[in-house]
């Protein structure tokens, strides 16, 4: 049987991030992709110049339709916008517990624009996140969450527990933002206390649209298939650094990944991605 994912997220005009890159990258990856659509944006590589938001009854209403018929295997959320969409999507995912989450907890887009009212967040940490299998945030979104500020290997091995003090069950965060080391850094921990870095070389590039959207997605696609948490964060690893080394460079601001980069080489992974101190 074919494997299926569902996305819940926004959807973005420009077809980098949100619902978009979450298809595409579920299509690249082998997985059938389902989808509730959240937010309407009116989005470029320059940036968000509206939003949408779906009433939360219809959000609610599509997940019941996917998941009342079609077998899906692993769920991601995305740009969830209003604390009345969070507890709505939370209400409607109680049921399917045993279906593996993955949370991308979107606030920001690269443009600036903010994709999660400030009253949402408390929404998410008290309603979704407990029922996490893996979030992934980025730094300034694990500031947000933690009250804590993050310049050093240290401080995310502080924030990324402080996270799973909330709840969830792994926590996968991502240290692109960080100025004290001339690489990527991002921490995998789980409450079992399983614990590994994968470090990655920076890539000059603007063209980063849509990154924390395909990353989560592609961890989704590889739950959605039976592999492994661990096995699902690495190969989605090594999917989104071959879709920024491989740039297609559309449009004038923030431009998008190339999300079939990983497809194009064969599936094979980049040296560019090294996995270090695993215990």
């Amino acid at each position: 049987m074919t494997s299926a994912a569902l996305t819940i997220a926004g959807s973005d005009s420009g077809g980098g991030a949100g619902i978009q890159a979450d298809l595409k990258t579920f299509q690249e990856l082998g997985v059938f992709g389902t989808s509730a659509l959240t937010a309407i944006t009116a989005q470029n590589t320059l940036g968000v110049h509206a939003v949408q938001p779906v009433d939360a009854r219809i959000v609610a209403a599509q997940i019941q339709a996917v998941l009342d018929d079609l077998p899906v295997k692993a769920i991601k959320t995305g740009m969830l916008f209003s604390a009345e969409i969070i507890q709505s999507v939370a209400h409607e995912l109680r049921a399917y517990s045993a279906i593996p989450l993955v949370i991308d907890p979107v606030m920001i887009a690269k443009g600036g624009a903010s994709l999660l009212q400030n009253e949402a967040v408390a929404a998410l940490k008290d309603q979704l996140l407990p029922a996490a299998t893996l979030i992934t945030p980025n730094i300034p979104e694990a500031e947000v969450l933690t009250g804590q500020l993050i310049r050093s290997e240290r401080d995310m091995v502080l924030a990324a527990n402080t996270l799973l003090s909330m709840g969830c069950s792994a926590v996968l965060l991502k240290g692109g933002h960080r100025e004290d080391v001339p690489y990527a850094e991002d921490l995998f921990l789980t409450a079992n206390g399983e614990h590994f870095l994968m470090r990655s070389k920076r890539i000059e590039t603007r063209h980063t649209h849509g990154t924390g959207c395909t990353f989560a997605a592609a961890i989704t696609a590889e739950l959605a298939k039976g592999h492994s948490l661990e096995k699902a964060v690495v190969t989605a690893k090594h999917f989104i650094q071959l879709a920024i080394e491989n740039g297609i460079e559309l449009g004038q601001g923030h431009g998008p990944t190339n999300h079939g980069a990983f497809r194009n080489s064969g599936y094979l992974k980049t040296q560019e991605v090294e996995l270090i101190e695993r215990r």
